[in-house]
Order: structure tokens, then sequence, then C-alpha cells
């Protein structure tokens, strides 16, 4: 006899996200071996002291990583891809139930900050990627679009 599936879908209960996205997943490895605290400072500048608070721009930043690791070329594309893969929520640190960040936030953000900010972080995310071993060698560099070095050509184990 043929089945059929009845699409039901129940409310997780017992469950979290963290529960959801394998332990050796790319994005728990770069996790480990990234700190992206230091863009608060790269960018406090560009802030107001009240008003409502904005999105994490330790969050942007990540995402922005997502978006170079996955090949995406657009903030409304990333956030779509957001919004399907469990990885990438929990890379950003949204739970199942949060609101993600509108693509137009994303693209306000990326005017707000100056060029020099995408500089300033490139440089530095480059000196990280090289202290965990994902690129080496003494000639990099960084502009806004691109980081040119020698990049490893297997990932290093995560257990």
């Amino acid at each position: 006899m043929m089945g059929t599936k009845v699409r039901t879908f129940a409310p997780q209960i017992k469950m979290s996200l963290d529960d959801l996205v394998p332990q050796d997943h790319f994005y728990r490895y770069l996790d480990q071996k990234l700190d992206l605290s230091f863009v608060r400072i790269f960018v406090q500048d560009s802030y107001a002291q009240g008003g409502r608070p904005s999105i994490d721009p330790v969050v942007f930043f990540k995402l922005q990583l997502v978006m170079f690791f996955e090949g995406i070329r657009s903030e409304r594309q990333l956030m779509r891809q957001a919004a399907d893969r469990l990885s990438v929520r929990w890379s950003i640190g949204y739970d199942l139930d949060e609101a993600l960040p509108d693509h137009f936030s994303l693209t306000r953000i990326r005017a707000l900050y100056e060029v020099e900010v995408f500089r300033r972080f490139f440089e530095a995310i480059v000196d990280q990627c090289q202290q965990a071993g994902f690129v080496w060698g003494k000639e990099l560099y960084a502009d806004a679009t691109k980081v040119r070095a020698n990049a490893a050509l297997s990932w290093p184990s995560t257990t």
C-alpha cells in the first residue's frame, strides 16, 4: 500500500537551535576561532547615544561573512538564506522564534559605515584567519570587496 505523508508541524518544546546544528559544522568552527567583538569599537562613532537599539554590529559583520562564504550577492538573498538555514541563524545568534533583521536594515547599516570601517574589519579578520589556520603567508591585502591571500585547501579538523 502506498503511504501518504500528511504535513503536520507541532511546536517543538524541548529542542533548541543549538541541538539542531551539528557540532562539527563550519560555522561552529568559525565561531570558536573568530572573535568579532572588536567591530563595536570600529563603529561606535556611527551611532547616537539615545534612541532604539540597532542591529548588533557583530551580527551585521557575521552576516557579511556568511555572504562571502555562501557566495551571496545581496542582502535580500542573504536574509532568505538566513530564514531557511538553521546554521546561519545559529551563527548570528537568532533563535527560531526571533525575527531576523530586515534586508533593508542591512543595506542602511552598510551605507552608515564608512569605507574605513570595512578596511579595518578586513585587516583584523585576515589576522585572525591567519592565526586560526584559514590563510597563511606574508602578503595579505584587504579592501571592501575582496581579500587576496593564500587560502587553505582543507579545513583543520574540528575534533
